[in-house]
């Protein structure tokens, strides 16, 4: 369906690599509709501003979000990322519950 969305192409971007941290950006550009170039884009404007992190795995990516980094935007800027995730379906793996209990 063209035309407006309620979620914006950078929190499609964050939703998926939260749910599936060794996602392509091919594979991104391909769900959400936008260009791979797009996506790396995207990709390196969340991990300069600090909400996506990477590390090489072998000859790929796996990603980890700081769900903890509030929301941009004025009016929502009290609220953490993570709690954006939740709502689209993200669920907080065992391992990041844990470290936030012991650290």
């Amino acid at each position: 369906m063209p035309g407006w969305k309620f979620i914006t192409n950078h929190a499609l971007v964050l939703c998926l690599i939260a749910q599936h941290p060794r996602i392509t950006a091919r594979d991104i550009a391909s769900t959400i509709g936008i260009t791979e170039k797009t996506t790396r884009t995207i990709i390196s404007s969340l991990e300069s501003d600090g909400y996506v992190t990477k590390r090489r795995e072998g000859r790929r990516l796996k990603y980890r979000v700081n769900p903890d980094l509030p929301l941009r935007g004025e009016t929502q800027q009290y609220k953490a990322v993570g709690e954006l995730l939740q709502v689209l379906g993200w669920k907080k793996r065992k391992r990041q519950v844990k470290e936030e209990t012991t650290g």
